[in-house]
């Protein structure tokens, strides 16, 4: 018996023995079929910037950048090229990641050049913002990628001139007196009677409108539906044009931005945290600029604008570096308070957002002159839906602002500018029935 027993042992640290050598033979064999070469697509070096200082690449591997601008569609266009190449393309050139904005993200996660995050072991957390998991997901609920940002987003306003038109720059009294349209539009006329503008843009609120419509542009039989919140956009626009309220400028021209200087005449401007951080250098000129001069409040309305979304590749040989980033920029709490106190951004982590908003030393002084911008957005951030939205959304929205913008600047009338938006979606979505 001692004898059988014996051999038996043997057998059973024989068999351990080469188990052990075939678990490790696997996990070397998993290891090496992950790829050297990382490919992001991105319209810009914000994320690039983030991602060299926060995250850690693995040995071995070769992050490359393949930025084109988002101007006149290039980034889509360059993309999608791409994209309809990726199954054929070599093991190094194939995307992993590909960066996306609200505009337009339902175009790709409603594809097959997207990918089911939780095939690549990704589990959203509680501590993201719901909507931009809502926003990152199919028609089927399936998620196909993460935003490292929310963006809600507020009225910016100049304190020195909320002085002069309302006998106060606080916050709060600030709020109370324009937090509707009608009270918007009453405070636009006192402006306007001091000899300013309320606003620097014919489109400055053109997104606060949009982001609260209660039906999408294209119905399920694919006709055209004008919601009443686009409505009373244009409506706005009109009485805000007619009454000089406003400039006929576009949201970037020239004409717009150099109001943000400190010899600027206009008191409101409409954005998250990503626009006065990155948008607003105007304002932060050491010479010309008004650094300090500047708050936030909620407004009128809740909206966001904007965010940048990481899309899964369907495709890519990197998937455990892809969930690395994805937790990285969701999860990590120390990376994701960086992203607060080192670079000013809303980041997409309730708990992270609580320190801060609760830390009464955390302010920006970038731009707000100290106020904690985090508490104001973490309150707004919650009333953020993701509603009614279509993939035609970019296009029909910049559209009848650029043909309306015709008519508030006197070019056209309005019913030719209208003709003239038909047109330009006839020619655009032949689908959609008008």
């Amino acid at each position: 018996m001692k004898k059988v027993f014996v051999v038996l042992m043997v057998i059973a640290m024989v068999f351990l023995a080469v188990s052990c050598s075939k678990g490790k033979t696997e996990t070397a064999t998993k290891a090496t079929t992950q790829g050297k070469v990382f490919n992001i697509y991105a319209w810009n070096e914000e994320f690039k910037g983030f991602f060299e200082k926060y995250y850690t690449v693995p040995e071995g591997v070769t992050v490359n950048w393949i930025i084109n601008p988002s101007d006149n569609g290039i980034y889509q266009s360059k993309l999608d090229e791409a994209l309809l190449n990726q199954a054929n393309a070599a093991a190094d050139d194939k995307i992993d990641m590909f960066l996306a904005e609200a505009d337009y993200i339902g175009k790709y996660v409603d594809s097959e050049y997207t990918m089911d995050i939780s095939k690549i072991g990704f589990t959203n957390a509680s501590t993201q913002y719901e909507y931009t998991i809502k926003a990152a997901s199919d028609s089927n609920g399936v998620c196909k990628g993460v935003s490292f940002q929310c963006c809600p987003a507020a009225v910016i306003y100049r304190k020195s001139i909320a002085k002069d038109v309302l006998g106060t720059d606080n916050p709060a009294e600030v709020q109370a007196l324009i937090d509707t349209w009608e009270k918007f539009d009453a405070v636009a006329a006192q402006a306007k009677a001091k000899g300013y503008y309320m606003t620097a843009s014919f489109a400055e609120t053109f997104r606060t409108f949009s982001n609260n419509c209660t039906k999408p542009w294209v119905d399920a039989n694919d006709k055209l539906q004008f919601d009443d919140m686009i409505n009373a956009w244009i409506d706005q626009t009109e009485n805000y044009i007619k009454n000089g309220y406003t400039l006929t400028a576009g949201v970037w021209d020239q004409e717009k931005t150099n109001q943000m200087f400190k010899d600027g005449k206009t008191m409101c401007f409409f954005g998250p945290a990503w626009y006065y951080n990155f948008c607003m250098t105007n304002a932060m000129d050491p010479v010309q600029g008004c650094v300090g001069d500047w708050c936030i409040v909620k407004g009128p309305q809740a909206y966001f604008w904007g965010g940048t979304w990481l899309l899964a590749a369907t495709g890519s040989d990197n998937t455990e570096m892809l969930k690395d980033i994805f937790e990285t920029f969701t999860k990590n709490e120390d990376v994701c308070s960086k992203l607060v106190s080192n670079e000013n951004q809303f980041p997409n982590n309730t708990k992270v957002v609580e320190k801060f908003a609760n830390d009464p030393t955390y302010g920006n002084t970038a731009i707000l002159d100290g106020q904690n911008d985090i508490a104001v957005f973490a309150g707004l951030a919650k009333d953020i839906k993701w509603e009614n939205h279509t993939n035609y959304d970019q296009l029909l929205n910049e559209g009848l602002q650029n043909k309306l913008q015709e008519y508030f600047k006197g070019t056209v009338d309005k019913e030719t500018a209208m003709k003239n938006f038909y047109q330009y979606i006839k020619e655009t979505y032949p689908s959609i029935k008008l």
